[in-house]
């Protein structure tokens, strides 16, 4: 049986992070995911100014401007009363755009990144329980390859980076601390958009969509509700539902939609409320969809799990180093994802009730704004992660 310092669960963007920024300092470390190298997944795709800065200084973003993802250099908001702003991206902590990479293309660098750094990386390998110590602190994971082989991996700490029903999280009882109670449910396809240069977002009738430029010259296009108007949407079709809930935010979506041609067909979302859960306790961590969910109408997914990413990276390496004790460092992780990301989910869940109008919706963007500002001043503050000694 292998030991490791840290055994990460997930190999997606909080788990390949949390991965990386840990080797990098030294640790020994071991990455599963149970899905296939290189493979897609669900996803918002935009990268707020927190994630490209994060991307920036560990020199991922290289790799992503390399494989051709667009540059967004502008935010356009359209509202039901036709107002529209227009917001140029500036130049600040040495990020001059923001970026929306399709996930096959995000996730494998970050898990390139985290072997170059030495994490010892499986793919096609699912947890099926974690490992106990005595106390019944955990001490590693049980799991599984695809051709059925048997790996146990012992460690110091165990990392759930699972998503949103996260096996780790379910087998250490990770209480809920907050409970979402509004959610989106969400229709997307692909478009071919090669001239799209800035994320666009319309604000309609108890209905949002958006246009997000990602790789290959396609655009992701969506259209949002809440869960029970879509489901009363769809019975008309799929088709029908996407060009209604399009229509109902506001003549000019339909109008930048209209030449587009379709590169995937339409897929889905239910929904699903937000959730805040505990973030540690003797031998386990949480981070990413395990640990904090947010409804994805606020396209700040990916942000938060890199925010949280280092957030954890910084803390588990104040512990290895003796500078402070695991259950200090595990509740300083979770005070500081509070305090950043508390307005940014009270936001959201008032954006994602559908009960608003243009200004209402201004004012609750405005109020998401204000917050990203706070997380991104923490973030830049943030040094280079090391253990002493």
């Amino acid at each position: 049986m292998r030991r490791y310092d840290v055994v990460v669960v997930g190999g997606r963007v909080a788990g390949a992070s949390s991965a990386m920024l840990l080797a990098r300092a030294g640790l020994s470390v071991a990455l599963l995911d149970r899905g296939r190298r290189g493979s897609d997944t669900l996803s918002t795709h935009a990268l707020m100014r927190g994630g490209a800065l994060q991307l920036a200084r560990w020199g991922v973003l290289e790799g992503l401007v390399a494989a051709g993802t667009p540059a967004v250099r502008r935010t356009v908001f359209r509202y039901a009363d036709g107002e529209v702003t227009d917001v140029a991206i500036g130049p600040r902590a040495g990020v001059d755009a923001l970026y929306a990479p399709r996930r096959h293309l995000l996730d494998r660098l970050l898990v390139e990144a985290a072997e170059e750094a030495g994490a010892h990386v499986l793919h096609e390998t699912t947890v099926t329980s974690l490992r106990r110590g005595r106390t019944g602190r955990v001490a590693g994971v049980v799991a599984r390859t695809r051709a059925g082989a048997r790996v146990e991996l012992a460690a110091g700490l165990t990392i759930g980076a699972d998503g949103l029903r996260s096996r780790v999280a379910e087998q250490v009882g990770a209480r809920a601390l907050r409970q979402g109670r509004t959610s989106s449910a969400v229709l997307y396809r692909y478009v071919e958009d090669p001239w799209g240069d800035g994320y666009e977002w319309a604000y309609g009738d108890a209905a949002g969509s958006g246009l997000i430029p990602t790789n290959d010259g396609a655009s992701c296009l969506f259209v949002a509700t809440t869960p029970g108007r879509m489901r009363r949407l769809r019975r008309l079709g799929v088709e029908r539902a996407f060009a209604d809930l399009l229509g109902e935010t506001g003549p000019a979506a339909v109008e930048r939609a209209h030449d587009l041609g379709t590169v995937s067909p339409v897929r889905g979302w239910g929904g699903v409320p937000g959730f805040v859960r505990e973030s540690g306790g003797p031998g386990w961590a949480l981070v990413g969809d395990a640990g904090y969910f947010k409804d994805p109408i606020t396209s700040h997914g990916i942000t938060d799990a890199l925010r949280d990413a280092e957030l954890l990276a910084e803390q588990v390496l104040a512990a290895h180093a003796g500078a402070v004790a695991e259950q200090v460092a595990l509740a300083r992780y979770e005070g500081t994802r509070e305090r950043l990301s508390r307005q940014l989910f009270e936001v959201t869940e008032r954006v994602a009730a559908y009960d608003w109008d243009a200004p209402g919706i201004r004012s609750l963007l405005l109020q998401f704004s204000a917050a990203m500002g706070d997380e991104v001043e923490h973030l830049e503050s943030l040094g280079r992660l090391d253990v002493a000694g």
